[in-house]
């Protein structure tokens, strides 16, 4: 029979969900109205009951001795002889309960830019590729910090970006100077937010050192957070030291994390997408344990990096639905228990800007910007990952306003319905002078900024340029 106290906090979480999901709903007016959900309420308990499963008979390793005997410390937990540690069930509650139901994040102004409980998605880069692709000569090569610079002030331009991302990372820069050269290119030409990734706690400290002396300090950075750093557990179930020492410095710290693991679906986590989501969401809770046991209430994150390969050839499939089933499925999990997540979008595993580029990225922007999620990133990936792409970014700003319109779906009141306005105007087809279409024809429709739309002849006298040539306009418009 369920002990009474566990009761009690499955009870809590859930109020603590339907809270979140209500407040939601009351601030979506003229916001967000279309919404998938690919796994309800009951598969989301499903996967809780394996998650705390997996976490009580398997267990997780932890490379960091005090962090694993202060984990070791609290009841019922234990090691078994090869290392892992057990976690029980009442202690995985409590922290699911004490994490924040929301995390917003701010520009240097102190204006919010992220707020994970609005119903309008907020939209963030990708990060680290290994090469970008020049938008210029059209040539993969490294990324230098120039393009940084470049990739920056493009994210302070495009009016649907929400937050900077490097893209790449500088390749003429020493390894352990790149975090923090990274970062005050990124810092330097936007303003808005950014998404961070440092390699261990010596390079973690260096970087939030920099930020808060370009942004107001320590307590300006608690108090109204202008940067999410990135961190999770490696598959399968490995917590290694570097990672436990971020996660603590950041709870203490107040510096809002998303903990996450990368996982290879057959590879190392099970083949299918739930088994795939039920392991890499144990990892995740697993840092989100010890971050909330080092400062309950501390903001964290979480979500789905669960990678599909391509196992004819063991490439990863950014563009393949199951990317976007995956990261969807994930994002309802942690919904239903109450974390704020983020799901992938925006990315390809075309090698150019091209047509693949344009219809993967356009078919998973479009779901992302119907998911419950309110929080997407990776735009701007090319090559499944591996290439950043300044044009993909680009065209993906453009896809958000096509995404989010459809999103909003049909506004239904009175005053859209418009019977008098068919009343007054239908029998001298007086619409287009009627006062009703003067207030509206300006937001009632999405208006393309690259789309074209005008007509054939106009188009061929202004040039015929294709999309990439309208793309690469823009961007030279920006960066001059």
């Amino acid at each position: 029979m369920e002990h009474t106290d566990t009761r009690r906090r499955k009870s809590a979480r859930q109020q603590k969900a339907a809270r979140k999901v209500s407040s939601v709903l009351q601030s979506s007016k003229l916001e967000k109205r279309v919404s998938l959900e690919l796994v309800n309420s009951s598969q989301s308990r499903m996967i809780h009951e394996a998650v705390k499963k997996i976490l009580w008979e398997v267990g997780v390793i932890i490379e960091h001795t005090p962090s694993c005997k202060q984990l070791l410390r609290k009841k019922d937990c234990w090691q078994d002889d090869q290392g892992y540690v057990h976690l029980p069930e009442d202690l995985i509650e409590r922290a699911i309960l004490s994490v924040p139901d929301i995390v917003r994040l701010y520009d240097h102004d102190g204006n919010i830019k992220v707020d994970t409980n609005s119903s309008i998605s907020s939209y963030c880069p990708g990060h680290n590729c290994v090469r970008i692709l020049d938008y210029r000569t059209n040539e993969l090569r490294p990324c230098s910090l120039d393009d940084i610079r470049e990739t920056a002030r493009l994210c302070e331009t495009l009016p649907n970006i929400d937050m900077v991302c490097s893209l790449g990372y500088p390749s003429e820069i020493p390894p352990e100077d790149e975090v923090v050269e990274t970062v005050r290119a990124m810092y330097e030409n936007c303003s808005k937010p950014a998404a961070l990734l440092a390699h261990d706690e010596i390079i973690q400290e260096r970087m939030l050192n920099l930020i808060a002396d370009m942004t107001g300090g320590w307590q300006r950075m608690a108090d109204k957070p202008v940067c999410l750093e990135l961190m999770g557990p490696i598959s399968p179930l490995k917590m290694p030291e570097e990672l436990c020492l971020r996660l603590i410095n950041c709870a203490r710290w107040r510096i809002p994390v998303v903990c996450y693991p990368a996982t290879f679906p057959g590879m190392s986590c099970p083949i299918s997408n739930a088994g795939a989501i039920a392991q890499s969401s144990a990892e995740a809770i697993a840092g989100i344990v010890l971050h909330q046991m080092t400062e309950p209430g501390a903001p964290v994150m979480s979500g789905s990096a669960i990678l599909p390969m391509d196992l004819r050839q063991a490439n990863l499939a950014y563009g393949s639905p199951e990317y976007m089933t995956a990261g969807l499925g994930a994002s309802d999990y942690f919904r239903s228990i109450g974390i704020p997540s983020w799901i992938g979008a925006g990315c390809s595993d075309s090698h150019q800007f091209d047509t693949q580029a344009a219809a993967e990225a356009g078919a998973n922007l479009a779901i992302a910007g119907m998911s419950k999620s309110s929080f997407v990133h990776n735009l701007g990936f090319l090559s499944g990952g591996r290439t950043g792409s300044v044009q993909m970014l680009t065209l993906c700003d453009e896809i958000i306003g096509w995404s989010s319109k459809m999103a909003t779906g049909v506004e239904v009141t009175a005053d859209s319905i418009a019977a008098e306005v068919v009343v007054r105007a239908a029998r001298n087809n007086e619409y287009l002078t009627d006062q009703h279409t003067q207030d509206r024809f300006m937001t009632e429709n999405w208006y393309p900024g690259l789309f074209e739309r005008s007509d054939a002849d106009a188009w061929i006298d202004a040039g015929a340029k294709d999309m990439t040539e309208r793309v690469n306009q823009r961007i030279r418009d920006i960066l001059g």
